[in-house]
């Protein structure tokens, strides 16, 4: 009996991978119409990275920033929102 080739497991372990993960592009830009991904946006960054309290104004500020950055926008930078986002809450001191 022959020994498998771990090459080809590699091979096919990597490849069950990227089909199971999304995209980086998919990752770096939000979705401004998903209400999940506004949900994630709010709990991970605003509250989690932010420190702010979990108010209805985070959603109403998430809102205007895909407003203000455009919601047909269809590349949309996560990180040009988190900017947004930051100096919308005057929260910049955090990287300073």
């Amino acid at each position: 009996m022959r020994s498998p080739n771990p090459l080809r497991a590699k091979v096919v372990v990597a490849e069950h991978q990227s089909q199971q993960q999304p995209k980086s592009s998919e990752l770096n830009s939000p979705a401004g119409s998903q209400e999940s991904e506004l949900e994630t946006i709010r709990k991970n960054f605003l509250i989690k990275k932010l420190g702010l309290k979990d108010e209805p104004k985070l959603m109403e500020a998430i809102g205007a920033v895909i407003a203000t950055y455009g919601k047909s926008e269809r590349n949309k930078y996560r990180a040009v929102v988190y900017y947004m986002l930051t100096k919308h809450f005057g929260k910049e001191s955090i990287y300073g």
